[in-house]
């Protein structure tokens, strides 16, 4: 998504140099969120980008594997030659984690690209028994999926909550009670001691038979192409971009999961691994590129978004805007035990997150205050019927 964008941003904003786009992949570029519902399920056979790259003048490689970078020679490296560039843009995205121990173990998959959506839909069409390691956003899709194919599934969680990683325990406890209604079985606090073609058996002795694993603990950036290369790497191992989204090499640029960016908005350098973030942060990059080249003193555009992600599970529509730290005060809008409610990030009164269940317009309205810096009325933001646009002092 996000090298896509990139090249028609380009051309939108008027550079007329030639593009090339690589991709390691033989497929057409395609968009990912489908892949955990409907082409996971064989509603639909895939999710092609509708992006005319020979109209645009996009010269699309496929199956690329890019190898290396020399940025002192300008050269891309790949398996099959070097690709000289006057200006680069690492899009390379995020690689999943693999469950340690279970590589080449039969049965056991990842979810992260059209052939992994592929090769799991006829696991589900013939409803095996799967077992899940990982009660994050992308285990909790897929566990949706498997019990709307009629499969039994059990979900594996070393932490004691689902979402760990992302939400605090008072917000993500409520969600446990998801995976029970859907008819899911949720194990927390449980480690995976050794995986094979058979199942699970967990830090405890205990063994969970299944035809199929499905491991979902995380995403890392795609960088370790670049070793040796010059671009500066973060302690996360992404791209560290500025906040023009320019790499440390000159003319080189990142964008997507592959970056991470400094924001003055949060006082902190962001990794965000979203679709939304794929799909705005190539705005930037084209115009800082295009106006680098057209004007004498370009002063660059700033990348500065408020991050926004959904996730579809259980029946429910989750959203969330902004980004929240430890000592953040929590707002509550409703009962989290229903079907619908809220919950707001207040810094020094202003708003500066939002998680929206079952609540668009919450979503919808926070997102614009997030971005104005509004400071909100605790005692107005706390009640349910009162708009969140209401609730501004």
């Amino acid at each position: 998504m996000a090298g896509v964008q990139t090249a028609v941003a380009l051309r939108e904003q008027g550079w007329a140099g030639e593009i090339v786009l690589l991709g390691a992949e033989t497929h057409q570029p395609y968009d990912r969120p489908p892949l955990s519902k409907a082409v996971l399920l064989g509603k639909a056979e895939g999710s092609t980008l509708d992006v005319d790259f020979a109209g645009l003048g996009i010269a699309l490689r496929l199956g690329v594997q890019v190898t290396g970078l020399r940025t002192d020679k300008r050269l891309v490296e790949t398996a099959t030659g070097q690709l000289p560039y006057d200006v680069l843009v690492l899009a390379t995205g995020a690689e999943p984690v693999p469950l340690p121990g279970s590589e080449g173990v039969p049965g056991v998959h990842l979810l992260r690209t059209l052939d992994d959506a592929v090769r799991l839909r006829p696991l589900l069409a013939r409803q095996r028994e799967i077992a899940v390691v990982g009660a994050g956003w992308i285990g909790a899709e897929f566990a949706t999926a498997a019990r709307e194919a009629g499969c039994a599934v059990t979900v594996v969680e070393a932490a004691d909550r689902p979402l760990a990683g992302a939400l605090p325990p008072e917000v993500a406890a409520p969600m446990a009670a998801w995976y029970e209604d859907c008819g899911a079985r949720l194990v927390t606090g449980a480690r995976v001691a050794s995986v094979d073609e058979s199942g699970l058996v967990l830090g405890d002795g205990t063994r969970l038979r299944a035809g199929a694993v499905v491991v979902g603990i995380g995403a890392r950036p795609a960088t370790d192409w670049l070793a040796g290369s010059g671009v500066e790497l973060a302690e996360d191992r992404s791209v560290a971009a500025d906040d023009r989204l320019r790499a440390s090499a000159p003319d080189v640029y990142a964008v997507g999961d592959c970056a991470s960016f400094p924001s003055a908005r949060y006082g902190t350098r962001l990794l965000v691994h979203h679709w939304d973030n794929a799909l705005q942060g190539p705005r930037t990059v084209a115009a800082n590129v295009v106006g680098s080249r057209t004007a004498a003193h370009f002063p660059g555009a700033v990348y500065d978004p408020v991050p926004y992600f959904w996730s579809e599970q259980f029946g429910r529509f989750v959203q969330y805007a902004g980004h929240h730290s430890e000592g953040d005060e929590l707002v509550w809008r409703g009962d989290p035990t229903g079907a619908a409610w809220s919950v707001c990030w207040l810094r020094e009164g202003a708003l500066v997150a939002l998680l929206a269940v079952g609540r668009p317009r919450d979503l919808a309205q926070g997102r614009k205050l997030i971005e104005r810096g509004a400071r909100l009325d605790r005692t107005r933001a706390e009640d349910p019927s009162v708009p969140l646009k209401s609730a501004v002092c």
